[in-house]
C-alpha cells in the first residue's frame, strides 16, 4: 500500500470523528496536502505534509504511516507526527482553560438566581479578560 485516501488517513488517526467530516473538511477547502488542497479521494503517502483546520485552529501533520482502519488513539499518534506550531497549541490551551470541568454549588443551594448569574458572569468576564 503507496497510498491512502486522505479522508480515510484522517478519520483512521483520529484528526475526526467520522469519515464523513473528513469528507466535509476535505470538499470545503480546509485539509491540503503541502500547498494543495485536496478532494477526500486524493491519495497520501508517507513523508507528506497535512495541514488542516479545524475548529478555527491550523494543524499541520507529517505522515509516517498508512493506516485504512480506525484503531485506538495510542497507535494513532505512531502514524503522524505533530508538527503544530507551538503558537497554534497554546491557542488551543487559551482557548480550553475554564472548559474541562464543571462548576459547583453547595448541596442544597439550588440553582443560582438572576442576581447570582449576574455575579458569577462578571466575575468571569473579569477573570478571563
Amino acid at each position: 500500500m503507496t497510498k491512502v485516501r486522505i479522508d480515510k488517513w484522517l478519520w483512521s488517526v483520529r484528526i475526526f470523528k467520522s469519515r464523513t467530516l473528513a469528507s466535509e473538511a476535505c470538499k470545503s477547502g480546509k485539509v491540503r496536502i503541502g500547498e494543495q488542497g485536496v478532494k477526500p479521494s486524493v491519495g497520501v503517502s508517507v513523508g507528506e505534509k497535512v495541514f488542516v483546520k479545524k475548529g478555527g485552529f491550523y494543524l499541520e501533520f507529517l505522515v509516517k504511516k498508512l493506516i485504512e482502519k480506525r484503531v485506538g488513539a495510542a497507535l494513532a499518534q505512531e502514524c503522524y507526527d505533530n508538527l503544530t506550531p507551538q503558537e497554534e497549541l497554546d491557542k488551543y490551551k487559551d482557548w480550553f482553560i475554564g472548559k474541562a470541568g464543571s462548576e459547583q454549588r453547595e448541596r442544597g443551594a439550588g440553582r443560582p438566581t438572576k442576581r447570582e448569574r449576574r455575579e458569577i458572569d462578571e466575575y468571569k468576564e473579569a477573570w478571563f479578560e
